[in-house]
C-alpha cells in the first residue's frame, strides 16, 4: 500500500472544530473571567509581542497598599446603629424631625438606636455593641461618615459604590485596581468576588470590567459550598487525569504551532489556549487556596464557624497568595435591607460577621500584612434616623425598621 504524506486538509476535524470540542472539563470555569474575553487579548501565545494583561505592574506613584479585601454589607446596613452614633435621637425619639429625608418609603418620627455605643481605643472611636470584635481594632480603623448616595434605591447605589457611576456600565473598583497593578499570582484570578448562596442585587455588574478588557472582570465564587468542586464549578475533571490534561494542552500547542506556520496568526484561538493553560494551573492552586482545613485549628476557631467566617478566612488565604482584590459579599439578594425589626435583624446579621472581621484584622496584623492590605467595609447606603411607617404593599404590618437613606 503506497504511503501518503500527512496533509492537514485530510483531517476529519478542523483545528477550530477541535478546539471547540476540546473543553477538557474546564469550560464552565469562567475562562473569560480568568484571562478576559478572547477578543480583548491581543497578541498570541508564543508570540514575542504577547503580553499577559494581568502581569504584575508598578504603580505610577508608590502606594502603601498592595492588596484589597472589600467586605460588602449589601442591603444597606444602618450607619446610625453601627459606626455613626446620633445622640440627638435620644432627645427627638418619638417626635417629628423638621428635616426632609430622601427616602423610598414613608417614614415617621425619630427612632433612636436600640443599640448601645461605646468608645474604643486611644482614639475614642464610638462603635455600637453590634461590632464589638471589630471595635477592638479602633485605632487601626478609619470611619468615613461624610459619604452619601444620590438616590435611595439599591440598584443605582450599588453601581455607584462599586463602579463610581449609577447608570453607565463603568469598570468596578476591583477591575481598576487589577488593571493598574496586575496580580502577583498567575495561577489564580486577580479579582475574585465571593457571595454565598447566589448573586447580590445587580449581580455581576457589581464586579464588571466595563470598557476595560474582560481579563479584569471579577470571578464569582459561591462560598455557600465547602467542597472545591462546588465552590468553583467544574474545577475538577473527573474523567481526565492531570497528566492527560497536560498532554492534551501540549497537543493543542503543537497544533497551534503547525497552524501558525501555514496560516496567518489567529490571536483569538491562541488566547483561548492561554486561558486553558491558566485553568489547568488553577486546578492545583485553588485546591490549596480555598481549603481552610489546611489552617491550624486555633486560627479557624478565632474566625468562627459561620459562612462569613469561612469566606473571610478564604479571603486572607487568597491575598496571602498574591490575589490583588477580593470582594466579600454578605449574602445573595440584600440581607441587610431591614425595613422591619431592625434590632433583631441587625443583631443577627452582625453576629454572623463581626467576629470574623475582627479575626481577619488580627490575623493580618499577626502576619505583618495589615500595613499593606486595605480592608474596606461598606454598603450601598445608610438608613433613616426615622422609623419606617407600615404601608399597604411590601412592608405592610412591619414595625421598627428603617428606610433607605
Amino acid at each position: 500500500m503506497p504511503h501518503h504524506p500527512f496533509n492537514p486538509e485530510h483531517l476529519a476535524l478542523t483545528r477550530r472544530q477541535f478546539l471547540n470540542r476540546c473543553g477538557m472539563g474546564m469550560g464552565a470555569l469562567g475562562l473569560v473571567s480568568l484571562l478576559g474575553s478572547v477578543e480583548s487579548v491581543t497578541g498570541a501565545v508564543g508570540d514575542a509581542n504577547f503580553t499577559n494583561p494581568v502581569r504584575p505592574k508598578s504603580p505610577q506613584f508608590p502606594g502603601r497598599a498592595k492588596r484589597v479585601i472589600h467586605i460588602f454589607l449589601n442591603g444597606g446596613a444602618s450607619h446610625v446603629d453601627t459606626f455613626d452614633p446620633k445622640p440627638a435621637l435620644d432627645k427627638w425619639h418619638g417626635k417629628e424631625i423638621p428635616v426632609h429625608f430622601a427616602t423610598e418609603r414613608k417614614t415617621g418620627a425619630a427612632y433612636r438606636s436600640p443599640f448601645k455605643f461605646q468608645k474604643y481605643g486611644q482614639c475614642g472611636l464610638e462603635v455600637s455593641e453590634l461590632f464589638q470584635h471589630t471595635a477592638q481594632h479602633a485605632d487601626d480603623l478609619c470611619v468615613i461618615r461624610s459619604m452619601k448616595a444620590d438616590v435611595p434605591n439599591h440598584e443605582p447605589s450599588l453601581l455607584l459604590m462599586n463602579c463610581g457611576e449609577a447608570r453607565l456600565p463603568r469598570p468596578s473598583m476591583g477591575s481598576w485596581v487589577t488593571y493598574g497593578l496586575g496580580t502577583d499570582n498567575q495561577n489564580l484570578p486577580g479579582f475574585i468576588a465571593m457571595c454565598p448562596g447566589g448573586y447580590p442585587i445587580q449581580e455581576s455588574q457589581n464586579w464588571q470590567s466595563g470598557f476595560l478588557p474582560g481579563a479584569f472582570q471579577g470571578t464569582y465564587i459561591n462560598t455557600e459550598h465547602t467542597r472545591l468542586d462546588k465552590l468553583i464549578e467544574n474545577i475538577t475533571n473527573h474523567y481526565t487525569s492531570l497528566p492527560e490534561q497536560r498532554a492534551q494542552l501540549d497537543l493543542l500547542q503543537t497544533l497551534n504551532a503547525q497552524h501558525r506556520a501555514a496560516r496567518a496568526a489567529d490571536s483569538q484561538l491562541d488566547a483561548r489556549i492561554q486561558s486553558f493553560e491558566l485553568a489547568y494551573r488553577m486546578q492545583m492552586e485553588a485546591a490549596d487556596a480555598f481549603d481552610i482545613l489546611r489552617e491550624p485549628e486555633a486560627v479557624r476557631q478565632r474566625y468562627g464557624d459561620s459562612v462569613q467566617s469561612r469566606q473571610l478566612l478564604i479571603a486572607r488565604r487568597l491575598v496571602e497568595r498574591g490575589v490583588r482584590f477580593v470582594q466579600v459579599w454578605h449574602g445573595s439578594g440584600q440581607p441587610w435591607d431591614n425595613h422591619d425589626d431592625i434590632e433583631t435583624n441587625h443583631r443577627n446579621l452582625a453576629g454572623q460577621c463581626d467576629r470574623a472581621i475582627g479575626a481577619l484584622l488580627t490575623d493580618l496584623k499577626d502576619r505583618g500584612m495589615l500595613d499593606d492590605t486595605l480592608v474596606i467595609c461598606s454598603g450601598e447606603f445608610g438608613r433613616t434616623p426615622t422609623v419606617e411607617l407600615p404601608t399597604p404593599g411590601a412592608n405592610a404590618g412591619k414595625q421598627n425598621g428603617r428606610d433607605h437613606n
